[in-house]
């Protein structure tokens, strides 16, 4: 079955739903993209990471690779391969240079350590047709339509796990950020102020209103 190079395309909070997010993953070379709703905490994982923060101490997915890199193992790439019931499922192709080893994990897992291993993810055609939009025109216009995640409730123990589907989208008005009132040198001081907070839910949300002004 032919595999589909997969790029992270953004990483969207919903302005009318707190704590739910959107992952939407593009398809390299074409105008497909595959949306994915994900729990917070993976979420800033992610961001931390494409962003280039640096926690004062490691994130899970940050001990996970270090773990991994102490003994030698590498992560060669990741492979969203079903999508049953509406359900995503990921794995990790592992090596540690004689042996080949496959682990299953959720979807936001496996993204935030492909990020942090710089190593491919893909995904199959019939994933795509099934769970993928097609887009036209600018990737951030999509991702500004997807506010109302779909059914999903943020989850009030940390614990428990998000179920990573697709994303039933619904266009609506978009509200203002709430940073949009600060001028770009406030913004660069609220960033660095986060981060050593490590409020990097916070973080995202700054970082993305200092991009929309550049």
């Amino acid at each position: 079955m032919k595999k589909i190079k997969l790029d992270i395309v953004g990483l969207s909070y919903s302005q009318t739903q707190s704590g739910a997010y959107a992952l939407v993953l593009g398809e390299v070379g074409g105008n497909r993209r595959l949306p994915v709703i994900i729990g917070g905490f993976e979420a800033q994982s992610i961001a931390v990471e494409i962003e280039k923060m640096t926690p004062s101490r490691p994130l899970t997915h940050d001990l996970f690779k270090s773990f991994a890199e102490t003994f030698r193992i590498n992560l060669e790439e990741i492979l969203i391969y079903n999508l049953i019931d509406g359900i995503f499922f990921a794995k990790l192709i592992c090596s540690d240079g004689s042996q080949t080893t496959e682990i299953d994990a959720r979807t936001s897992d496996a993204v935030a350590l492909a990020v942090r291993f710089e190593c491919p993810i893909y995904t199959y055609d019939f994933i795509m047709n099934t769970a993928g939009i097609v887009i036209e025109g600018n990737d951030f216009a999509f991702l500004e339509n997807i506010e109302n995640v779909g059914n999903y409730k943020p989850a009030e123990n940390s614990d428990q796990e998000v179920e990573e589907k697709p994303i039933e989208k619904e266009k609506v008005k978009n509200k203002p950020s709430p940073y949009a009132s600060l001028s770009l040198e406030q913004l660069e001081k609220t960033l660095v102020e986060a981060i050593e907070n490590e409020q990097y839910e916070t973080a995202a949300k700054i970082r993305d209103e200092i991009e929309k002004r550049k």
